[in-house]
């Protein structure tokens, strides 16, 4: 069967802490499933067009026997007979990126490399849709998932897919990073099908983020006080973990704060850093009843750093 997931993606990897990772948007139903390889050991391919998604697994191995990313790309493509509607993306462990853009892929096709990092689409509305991802990767800051969220937002702004919108995938691997330290999945967060799959992956990730990403603890925390006190009281009330109004944030109070991150799985963080997390994210934070509350909580422990 012959998949083609036409689409744009990046991979890339950060020095500083040995995370590779693979973010893609496309016309494609569940390209998660399709177009991104990712291994702490070895780096990330990034397989799509005619997708060869034997590209994946064998390129990894490739690169885990020391192979350049430029020696892979080779390696794949060369004993490929349907090499010239092939395209594949791949980033090396050691921070070396190649991509491959073959004769037949379907207009606008290209790729475009920097530092650590290989940007690659096809069937997209212009060349800018790449371009506006690498520079917005280089220029972004920020963890490495959120620098590889905002090259996709970029892309999609830039011209994006020219079919539209489908799936997306945000695939992130890190030594020990995965669930209770036992393997390198680190972030693995897919969008199979919504009309605004970037923007519902980014949401997701937020999620992902609070719930099972670790973040050094604060020096200080902040107590909810005024205007923030009273909002959160009534979203807690809202969402059915309190009852009445109150303008203070009290024992009362905070034990309706303790259901919310019961229910929710974010126990990762104490309720006192989730309350401090609340006070110093909520005049960005975004959205409405629990979408709200996540977000706030998430832009308050973005200033710390991941562990």
């Amino acid at each position: 069967m012959s998949v083609h997931p036409s689409t744009f993606s990046i991979a890339a990897q950060d020095p500083e802490t040995g995370a590779v990772g693979v973010a893609v948007q496309s016309k494609f139903v569940a390209v998660g499933a399709v177009v991104p390889f990712v291994a702490s050991d070895a780096g990330a391919v990034a397989t799509q067009s005619y997708a060869n998604v034997a590209y994946g697994p064998d390129g990894l191995s490739l690169l885990r026997e020391g192979h350049t990313a430029e020696e892979v790309v080779e390696r794949l493509t060369s004993d490929d007979e349907e090499r010239a509607s092939r395209q594949v993306g791949v980033v090396g462990a050691d921070g070396s990126v190649a991509a491959y853009t073959g004769s037949d892929c379907l207009d606008y096709a290209g790729d475009v490399q920097g530092e650590g990092y290989t940007v690659q689409g096809n069937i997209l509305e212009n060349r800018a849709t790449i371009e506006a991802m690498a520079e917005t990767f280089e220029a972004s800051e920020g963890g490495l998932p959120e620098r590889l969220i905002a090259a996709l937002h970029a892309g999609n702004e830039a011209g994006g897919d020219s079919r539209g919108e489908q799936s997306a995938a945000l695939y992130v691997a890190k030594e020990a990073g995965g669930y209770d330290g036992k393997n390198d999945r680190w972030i693995d967060v897919r969008v199979d099908d919504h009309p605004n799959p970037i923007d519902e992956l980014e949401r997701v990730f937020k999620i992902y983020d609070v719930t099972l990403l670790a973040r050094e603890a604060p020096e200080e925390t902040r107590s909810l006080e005024g205007e923030p006190a009273e909002a959160v009281t009534a979203a807690l009330a809202d969402l059915g973990h309190y009852e009445g109004s109150s303008p203070e944030f009290g024992e009362n109070e905070r034990e309706a704060l303790e259901s919310f991150r019961g229910v929710n799985n974010f126990e990762n963080h104490s309720l006192e850093v989730l309350e401090d997390a609340i006070v110093r994210g909520w005049d960005e934070a975004e959205g409405e009843g629990e979408d709200l509350l996540v977000d706030a909580i998430w832009r308050g422990l973005s200033r710390l750093e991941r562990e």
